[in-house]
């Protein structure tokens, strides 16, 4: 493969898995603008990022067997076309029911792109080199939480929350466009693959019953959850709590994401000495005293706004480091079944994120707490899953150790 392919490739692909995050970020800073126009709260607001995170969550295990089954660009086709025609949608909504609605059907259309991403990764680029893809693909991504947010605060002040998703149609109808122009079809359709219920959900409970895909998509979702419950409550700690305006907020924003994009490009480089399950183990574990500090720092009130954004730009160096790491050791055992392999992981991380951030919703009380409660708490309960989980990771390899020594023996 020539550099220029390499680069064209990694290109198309993190636009592809940018989608999801630009429909996130781009309206955070319009909160306060569709509650005024909607006549709700921010709090009932933040509902139609939960039924986004929803969305992407059920829309994942709807598109891993599509993608196995039909290829990967057909179902993609598909999943933009929907995409496109909900954004219009959202633009139009006239109530707070219905935008969240909206967003739901929005997300479904959005998640093909992000699934299809992870899948052509592994259909393209070898196994050894997965780990260095992710974190290119982080720096593709992570131009968008710098670069949404921003944007979306001056088109919501110049031109009202509307426009920022007619935006995000014009941006799907690009990226259709890339794909089909730029982006091989990287796996042939398997018609000998089931769309019943039933084998889906076979096929689907072999890969969770590998400990490697369990251990580290389970640890890298609970994980990812605190970078979701942080996306939903930011917009109530910045700009009600500590007074911001949307532009400056999208400028805090932009600020805050150079830490998870600087981090994903250091996890890049120290790959040249050390492994994804070193660096994955050493990230978590500082993950947590970061986020027990936030917790402390949140209550006593000893942060301040400075305060609170150091930390928050340390705790999401620390997800930088996460996330391609678990991404890579999720997604190494497969071949065959990479399109569910990754929509079951896509689905496990939005699932829960979905949780935290209706659990952040319901714990509402307008202080920054409940939202440093679960970012710690995240991080906490994702390292106890690493631990225990390399645990069985390890008797299931000494296990076919054996088996194999066995074997040998007998040949």
């Amino acid at each position: 493969m020539t550099r220029k392919k390499y680069l064209s490739l990694i290109l198309i692909l993190g636009t592809l898995t940018a989608l999801g995050p630009f429909s996130i970020d781009m309206y955070l800073p319009g909160f306060p603008a569709i509650a005024q126009d909607l006549k709700t709260t921010t709090a009932e607001v933040a509902l139609s990022l939960s039924s986004f995170f929803v969305g992407i969550s059920a829309g994942q295990l709807l598109y891993g067997p599509l993608l196995d089954r039909f290829g990967r660009k057909k179902p993609l086709y598909f999943g933009l076309g929907v995409y496109v025609l909900s954004s219009v949608a959202c633009a139009l909504a006239t109530s707070i029911d219905a935008l969240v609605i909206l967003r739901f059907v929005q997300a479904v259309g959005s998640c093909a792109a992000g699934v299809a991403a992870v899948a052509m990764v592994r259909d393209l680029f070898p196994v050894e080199d997965s780990a260095k893809v992710f974190s290119l693909l982080m720096l593709v991504v992570g131009v968008s939480p710098m670069i949404a947010p921003t944007v979306g605060g001056y088109v919501t002040v110049a031109f009202g929350w509307q426009s920022v998703f007619l935006i995000l149609a014009g941006m799907g109808a690009g990226i259709f466009a890339a794909v089909y122009f730029g982006l091989p079809e990287s796996s042939k359709p398997d018609p000998t693959l089931s769309l019943k219920p039933r084998p889906i959900l076979t096929n689907f409970l072999a890969v969770i019953r590998i400990p490697q895909f369990l251990t580290y998509a389970l640890a890298g979702a609970v994980s990812f959850s605190g970078l979701l419950t942080y996306v939903s409550g930011s917009p109530l700690l910045f700009m009600e709590i500590f007074k911001v305006g949307e532009k400056t907020y999208g400028w805090i924003f932009a600020f805050l994401s150079v830490g998870l994009i600087g981090a994903s490009q250091v996890n890049s480089i120290m790959h040249r000495k050390f492994r994804s399950e070193q660096i994955i183990r050493v990230a978590i574990l500082f993950q947590v005293l970061v986020g027990l500090f936030l917790f402390f720092g949140t209550i006593f009130d000893w942060l301040g706004l400075y305060g609170t954004i150091a930390v928050l730009f340390t705790f999401l160096c620390c997800l930088g480091f996460t996330f391609p790491n678990a991404s890579a050791l999720s997604m190494a055992p497969f071949s065959k079944n990479a399109g569910s392999a990754s929509a079951l992981m896509g689905a496990i991380q939005m699932g829960l994120g979905a949780l935290a951030t209706v659990i952040l919703s319901i714990f509402n009380d307008q202080t920054a707490v409940p939202m440093a409660a679960i970012m710690a708490g995240s991080a906490f309960l994702s390292l106890l899953i690493l631990l225990f989980g390399r645990s069985f990771i390890r008797e299931e390899d000494n296990l076919l150790e054996s088996k194999e020594s066995v074997t040998g023996t007998f040949h």
